[in-house]
């Protein structure tokens, strides 16, 4: 599959800049949407958006070549070609947790009850971005069989794409956009039907989002690696245990 999705003279757009781009916009709409009704000023929320994406997108990077540091020590200029992949999406969520920090303690505004909204942009963001993945043929899991993959039901386009370095391999990519998805629908009928308390939409996300991630690098076999073991296992389950707590911090004082 081409990794081009059309070109502008000599200048190449890939799909995978396109889906990032995608996943951007679509989580902004909900932010932005979202914020308003909390009566965040726009003014400042443009702003903490537009910095948080563009450190987000150095964070996801840095931390990606980290982990893949003796390829890119002999192949430096490749460090600056994001569009050939290798964003970290926690490497974006901790260099955006940062930011966001940063700006809301200026501001004085609330960073958790800010986190809650963010959370639900990010996911549906994340569900989009992953399709990015999956013309660049990246973020695949373990050899499977071709019989196995049709027993899914997957479509046939995605199977055809699934044939990497002459193996069929379980498409992760899309487990992890479905499930993303099926979050952000759960997030946002919880928010409709419950007065929920501060950081409960922090938390299920932590929680979703870290079981969701752990599962699915057991799966995937181009995982960044901490010695043997795989560092997005780590993480998730820092996310696990920092999301439960907020989810039941207050939740018996906070529901309808």
């Amino acid at each position: 599959m081409d990794r081009v999705a059309f070109k502008l003279g000599f200048i190449s757009i890939y799909w995978y800049s396109l889906f990032i781009l995608s996943g951007v916009l679509v989580a902004l709409f909900f932010i932005i949407k979202e914020a308003k009704r909390k009566n965040i000023k726009a003014d400042f929320l443009i702003d903490l958006i537009f910095k948080a994406l563009i450190f987000g997108i150095i964070g996801a990077r840095i931390y990606y070549v980290i982990f893949n540091f003796s390829y890119y020590i002999s192949n430096p200029i490749e460090i600056f070609q994001i569009w050939h992949g290798g964003l970290a999406i926690h490497g974006a969520l901790i260099a955006g947790l940062i930011v966001t920090y940063l700006c809301t303690k200026k501001e004085k505004i609330d960073f958790i009850e800010l986190l809650d909204i963010l959370v639900v942009g990010i996911i549906i963001g994340q569900a989009i971005g992953r399709w990015g993945n999956f013309f660049n043929q990246e973020a695949y899991g373990n050899i499977t069989t071709l019989s196995h993959l049709k027993a899914l039901h997957i479509p046939n386009f995605i199977i055809k794409n699934m044939y990497i370095l002459g193996e069929y391999r379980q498409p992760t990519f899309l487990y992890e956009s479905l499930f993303c998805l099926l979050g952000f629908v759960i997030m946002i009928i919880v928010r409709n039907k419950f007065r929920l308390h501060r950081g409960f939409l922090l938390g299920f996300y932590l929680v979703w989002y870290g079981v969701l991630r752990f599962i699915i690098e057991s799966m995937r076999s181009d995982s960044l690696m901490l010695g043997p073991i795989k560092m997005a296992q780590i993480v998730s389950i820092i996310f696990i245990l920092f999301g439960i707590y907020m989810i039941f911090r207050k939740e018996k004082k906070s529901r309808k």
